[in-house]
């Protein structure tokens, strides 16, 4: 398990030559004691609704799992499973069952009780109506029986070494059976808050909820800001209009942060940063192309430049947190003039593609270098920026109208979905079908080495190009306590968030 890394720094302050931003009224002081009941966050992506169950990306479940829903189990921040809404479970001996202990006394943020239905209509429902494509992490339910309101007995279709993974996702989330009418504009959850106000595009005010069933948040309140870039992020974190920047969108800006007024804490992510390549249709359907592109990335100096060499250099879709995981760096060596073979055997030297860059801070980053480095080997880059997540979801995930992205992968073990045939990169996922089938129903032992296989396979494909493992860098006023240093699964969890 990769240890993180939680940096303190006391030096004296950097000079900076941003200008501040007025300071809000609203924001809370770390001065002033009557202020330590709520927090300001800094985010970068915004949800665009509050559906997760029909909209894709990190930015919904990253506010609302662990804050406002809750699943039968939860990751702590080792990647641990540990109980949620389930206070214990049992796994019959073919393994296919699995029989959860519901907590007795969980309400609805509305006032109805948590019963085994809730559950059976939650997951029924991933099978049945969800549109965002994570339910296929639920496609393995045989059947769900209820024999009394407080346990639930989930049949699977045959033994699964993920299954219960999954559940710590947000496929795994559990609504009331009168809470799914507008989901896009209400979240009715067992969570310790409740959503007092979303403005979209702007914030979202969370309010702890006295009804809880566990140990009550320290915060009473907790607000959710969203800025277009990093510089206006930290500008307000100096400002005092906001208390902590989630995670930091321009690295090189962490040095201005060195003194006895703040912390900086760095730890590890799920979020694989990956060049995507349309294999299914356009210039990089061919492998050559791709292998071209793979070969012209140098991936250090796209980390150092873009990312000021925050982040780690990992060569496949798989974490050094995951079990599976194995370092593939060697693969694709960076080879400029093998490269510019490679764009001359696949007849492509000089042709323009489409590469669609959501306007997010690392992406943009990201794009002029990777761009560069094509450019010296022979391809041309039409960078061609879109709004995020708007945008970028409709058109190049949605409707996969693009040639080459790229974007940070943040869902926890996501590497069978992202590589599936039916998902925006289009990826030929013949080969690894029955590897993943023989893995998720074998042994411990078979999981893992099935997993370094697929893992191996797609990165041979040259399927896309991985190039690093995003950090997880929060900037915060010092005296802020219970700051996930690592961010292991798909909530930022604000329940454990204090002040000192």
């Amino acid at each position: 398990m990769k240890t993180p890394r939680i940096m303190t720094w006391v030096a004296a302050a950097a000079a900076t030559s941003l200008l501040l931003t007025a300071c809000s009224a609203g924001a809370s002081d770390s001065g002033d004691a009557e202020q330590k009941d709520s927090m300001t966050i800094a985010f970068t992506a915004e949800p665009v609704n509050l559906d997760f169950t029909s909209t894709s990306g990190v930015a919904i479940p990253e506010a609302l799992m662990e804050n406002v829903y809750e699943s039968l189990v939860r990751l702590d921040d080792e990647g641990e499973i540990q109980p949620g809404l389930a206070e214990d479970w049992s796994l019959s001996d073919d393994r296919r069952t699995y029989t959860f202990d519901l907590r007795e006394g969980v309400k609805f943020s509305n006032g109805a009780d948590l019963t085994s239905e809730d559950v059976k209509f939650s997951y029924e429902r991933v099978q049945d109506e969800w549109k965002n494509e994570l339910k296929s992490k639920m496609d393995i339910v045989e059947s769900i029986e209820t024999p009394d309101e407080t346990t639930v007995e989930i049949e699977l279709k045959k033994p699964s070494n993920t299954w219960l993974f999954n559940l710590t996702s947000l496929v795994g989330a559990v609504f009331d059976t009168e809470g799914t009418t507008d989901l896009a504009n209400e979240a009715i959850g067992t969570g310790p808050f409740t959503i007092e106000k979303f403005t979209r595009g702007q914030s979202i005010e969370f309010a702890a909820r006295d009804d809880y069933w566990g140990e009550q948040p320290a915060l009473d309140s907790v607000e959710f800001k969203y800025f277009k870039d990093a510089v206006s992020a930290s500008n307000a974190l100096k400002s005092g209009e906001i208390d902590l920047v989630s995670n930091l969108q321009a690295p090189e800006l962490a040095g201005e942060f060195q003194s006895d007024d703040y912390q900086i804490v760095s730890g590890t992510t799920n979020g694989e940063v990956v060049l995507s390549m349309n294999n299914a249709e356009g210039i990089f359907e061919d492998k050559t192309a791709r292998e071209a592109v793979m070969h012209a990335i140098d991936r250090k100096a796209v980390l150092d430049t873009a990312w000021a060499g925050y982040g780690e250099l990992i060569g496949s879709m798989v974490p050094p947190t995951d079990p599976y995981y194995e370092d593939l760096t060697g693969v694709w060596k960076y080879d400029p003039d093998k490269a510019e073979e490679l764009v001359d055997e696949a007849g492509i030297e000089g042709e323009e593609f489409t590469f669609t860059v959501p306007n997010l801070p690392y992406a943009k980053a990201i794009s002029e270098i990777v761009s560069a480095q094509l450019e010296e080997v022979g391809l041309k880059a039409n960078i061609k920026t879109q709004e995020f997540p708007a945008v970028w979801l409709d058109k190049t995930f949605t409707e996969h109208d693009f040639d080459m992205s790229v974007i940070n992968h943040a869902e926890p073990r996501d590497i069978l979905t992202v590589f599936s045939k039916d998902y925006y990169i289009g990826y030929d996922d013949s080969k690894i079908k029955k590897i993943a089938e023989k893995a998720d129903t074998g042994t411990e032992e078979d999981y893992i080495a099935g997993m370094k296989e697929i893992a191996r396979t797609i990165t041979d494909d040259a399927a896309s190009d991985f190039l690093f493992l995003f950090p997880n860098l929060v900037l915060a006023k010092s005296d802020i306590a219970g700051i996930p240093a690592n961010r292991v699964s798909d909530a930022f969890r604000i329940a454990d968030l204090s002040w000192n």
